[in-house]
């Protein structure tokens, strides 16, 4: 089993920035890849970014692509997800995700799950 726990969360004013962390333990050998999902209210779980944990190669959606990055510290066995120029509607609960699957982009190809932080972008 593997467990997450993110933070970093918070309020912030449209075009400022955030950095939000996810912190993983348990039986990390088995992490190929961690990715970042959110939720904003009424709406469906989306995919924001993913990096593999080995390469640290990245792949990011097309909403937050040039304004989001994700980046990892193997030794702390953490993922970041840096957020610039923020806008009201980046405003959701962020999820932390890792999983088995090499650059996995869905929801459903991600086996461990934080119980998330929420972004509130004020405009």
């Amino acid at each position: 089993q593997v467990q997450l726990v993110e933070s970093g969360g918070g309020l912030v004013q449209a075009g400022g920035s955030l950095r939000l962390s996810c912190a993983a333990s348990g039986r990390t050998s088995s992490i190929n890849t961690m990715g970042w999902f959110r939720q904003a209210p009424g709406k469906e779980r989306e995919f924001v970014g993913a990096i593999s944990w080995s390469s640290g190669g990245t792949t990011y959606a097309d909403s937050v692509a040039g304004r989001f990055s994700i980046s990892r510290d193997k030794d702390k066995n953490t993922v970041y997800l840096q957020m610039t120029s923020l806008k009201p509607e980046d405003t959701a609960l962020y999820y932390c995700a890792a999983t088995s699957n090499f650059y996995a982009d869905h929801d459903k190809m991600y086996e461990y799950w934080g119980q998330g932080t929420q972004v509130t972008v004020s405009s």
